[in-house]
């Protein structure tokens, strides 16, 4: 389901859910004093129905639920499509796990049904929703039934419009790093403050979040990459992800791309260039258009998530638009130069010290808001990526790759 459809139905059906929500809840409370929840909380559920990228962004936060609540049962409401980055890192047990299917309007609605009847089964005590003022998260947390329901609210903000159910609300803050934000959802489940959790500090970078690979599964993935790539056998392998995803908006110029990729060539690494199979004319083009044997087009090569991650895990230095890549990357922290323009690195920069973000902020960057629903103004003339020109990225590869291996960079001088 296209990203038009969801922002319309989101809009124009949850608005008027969220107001029957609220008054609904105005109502019962009226009628009768509401049950104090259960301290500490022993199911919690945590609701991340977007981008891949968020959930790598998310693992803190799960890492400070289990810390603070050992003997509670952590669940997670997801995409179905974005699973496979949750089971990597095997921070929930795969049958806590509660998928949506997004792909057509009536998936969506057979198992949105599915996914609220496994709610009120379970009977939450807490529900944590980690999205930014969508109102289809919200919707849930309050069907599930759980009397603790953490989220980001809008206060005094002109943010979009959720209802007044959100009894935990949190303010979201457009200045803090997302993941830290997430941290925050946690600490509110107890935080008396108003707004909440006024009483913690920010303690430095936070720990990149690691996978879990089954024994011998990235020895396996690189043999057979080897094997059907002998050229880049023993190579530096560079790889550059060019595509937008869901947003092009967030895409560099190819003609950049190309300059960029020859300019590694020039300084002997071997180039991929990686993405989903929907990025195949992209990546072949791009391919074609460097015209060196030592660049190859693997759009659509990795079959999953955990494949990408292992590719990733081989890889010398990777290049990419803001997307799942830069998230992905501090999976392995691989030396990474990402591309932000439409939105920015200080809220979705990668976790850990291994990337550099090139983000060029003009008047009007970020477009891309919580405020606006991710639906930029922009005429698609993104001057904010545009004028990062292909020998600053080159520079800040060098630099990202000579910050990774200092050692063996003394030792070639």
């Amino acid at each position: 389901m296209n990203i038009k459809l969801q922002r319309a139905i989101d809009r124009y059906l949850g608005v008027p859910l969220c107001a029957f929500a609220s008054l609904f809840e105005r109502l019962r409370a009226w009628r009768a004093a509401p049950q104090p929840p259960a301290s500490p909380p022993q199911r919690i559920v945590v609701i991340l129905l977007s981008e891949m990228g968020s959930l790598v962004l998310a693992q803190p936060m799960i890492a400070l639920l289990r810390a603070r609540y050992p003997e509670a049962s952590l669940h997670v409401l997801l995409f179905g499509k974005n699973r496979e980055v949750l089971d990597l890192m095997a921070s929930v047990p795969p049958e806590n796990v509660i998928a949506i299917d997004d792909r057509s309007l009536g998936g969506l609605l057979r198992t949105l049904i599915a996914a609220i009847r496994s709610l009120r089964q379970l009977r939450p005590d807490a529900v944590l929703d980690c999205e930014l003022f969508a109102r289809i998260s919200s919707l849930l947390s309050w069907l599930s039934g759980a009397p603790l329901r953490v989220g980001f609210h809008r206060h005094t903000q002109e943010g979009l419009y959720r209802g007044s159910f959100i009894n935990r609300p949190v303010l979201y803050n457009p200045y803090r790093h997302l993941s830290l934000q997430f941290l925050t959802l946690a600490r509110a489940i107890e935080s008396q403050t108003h707004p909440l959790d006024k009483e913690s500090l920010d303690e430095g970078p936070l720990p990149a979040p690691l996978p879990a690979f089954r024994m011998g599964e990235v020895e396996a993935f690189g043999t057979r990459f080897g094997e059907e790539f002998p050229r880049i056998v023993g190579r530096r392998l560079a790889l550059l992800y060019p595509s937008g995803g869901i947003l092009p908006i967030r895409a560099w110029p190819v003609a950049n791309w190309r300059q960029v990729a020859s300019g590694l060539l020039a300084e002997g690494y071997a180039v991929a260039i990686i993405g989903l199979p929907s990025d195949k004319a992209l990546g072949r083009a791009l391919a074609e258009a460097v015209a060196h044997p030592d660049c190859i087009d693997l759009t659509g090569y990795t079959k999953s998530v955990r494949e990408l991650v292992a590719l990733l895990g081989i890889a010398a230095l990777l290049v990419t638009n803001d997307g799942g890549p830069a998230q992905f990357s501090s999976l392995t922290a691989v030396p990474t130069v990402a591309l932000f323009g439409p939105e920015t690195p200080l809220l979705y920069g990668p976790l850990g010290e291994h990337a550099r973000c090139l983000h060029l902020a003009l008047p009007c960057s970020p477009c891309l808001t919580a405020y606006n629903h991710r639906n930029s103004p922009c005429d698609g003339d993104n001057q904010c990526l545009q004028r990062i020109v292909p020998a600053q990225v080159l520079a800040e590869a060098r630099i990202v790759v000579a910050s990774a291996h200092p050692q063996a960079d003394r030792d070639t001088a």
